[in-house]
């Protein structure tokens, strides 16, 4: 982020829309039934419940890359136990977005320029720019999990909120 801004919400910034996307992903995860944690679509999928917390803790990965220079796979940090309440995984969710949302406003450019370091033992399995890897691995990980969810929510036959523009279940053209 540019030291004209602070905010993780500004126009001006390669992460204006982390704000608005952590919303949007907020809406997702309360619609999801929480007596359908253990279902899943596939016998290869996850279960709502498991993608659901992946999804919730997200957020933190992308507060470890910022203020980390690498994770190591063979000792990955914990995300925390799984939730098998909606208000659980609501409430670590929320604690992750504040996070990454502070962090975020926090960055400079230059912390973002740093090199960061994914590494299994010594065996590196990939490094780039952090903010590159905010974007891709954290940002862009969590819109891609939170389509699967809206998928799940519709073979489920739960209403799918609006993510962008509209859905089926909310067809106002609306843009949040």
């Amino acid at each position: 982020m540019s030291n004209a801004s602070s905010s993780a919400a500004s126009t001006f910034t390669p992460f204006a829309d982390v704000d608005r996307e952590l919303a949007v992903t907020r809406r997702v995860l309360e619609r999801l039934p929480e007596e359908k944690f253990a279902w899943q679509p596939h016998e290869k999928s996850m279960s709502l419940g498991r993608l659901a917390f992946h999804v919730a803790t997200l957020p933190k990965w992308l507060v470890m890359t910022i203020t980390a220079d690498e994770l190591d796979m063979a000792s990955p940090p914990s995300l925390g136990d799984p939730q098998t309440t909606s208000a659980g995984l609501l409430r670590v969710f929320d604690e992750n977005a504040a996070a990454a949302k502070a962090a975020l406003a926090g960055a400079n450019d230059a912390e973002l320029q740093k090199p960061w370091t994914l590494r299994r033992g010594e065996h590196v399995l990939h490094q780039g720019a952090k903010g590159t890897i905010v974007r891709l691995w954290t940002v862009n990980h969590l819109v891609h999990h939170r389509g699967q969810l809206c998928l799940y929510l519709r073979l489920m036959n739960v209403p799918v909120p609006a993510v962008y523009f509209n859905s089926a279940d909310e067809p106002e053209w609306v843009f949040t």
